[in-house]
């Protein structure tokens, strides 16, 4: 049996990694408004509450991001991340 190697917890770039996040969400909103007009009445309505479950995500990946990114200016390093 091979052995586990535990990966250490990186936040560095977990500012940008939300931000790319929260981007390709967006575009998964905008793709997902184009087929509206495509769409039968319970396709539109899955759509949209879809959507309205993006936007919710947004805007928790919005705070995450907000206390990652005083996370980081606090001065987090590597070293004292677990």
């Amino acid at each position: 049996m091979g052995t586990n190697k535990h990966n250490p917890d990186n936040r560095l770039d977990n500012v940008e990694k939300i931000q790319d996040a929260i981007e390709n969400t967006e575009e998964n909103i905008i793709a997902a408004n184009e087929t509206l007009s495509f769409s039968s009445g319970e396709e539109k309505q899955a759509i949209q509450d879809k959507n309205e479950r993006r936007r919710k995500s947004i805007d928790g990946m919005k705070e995450e991001m907000q206390d990652e990114q005083e996370a980081r200016e606090s001065g987090y390093s590597n070293d004292n991340i677990n």
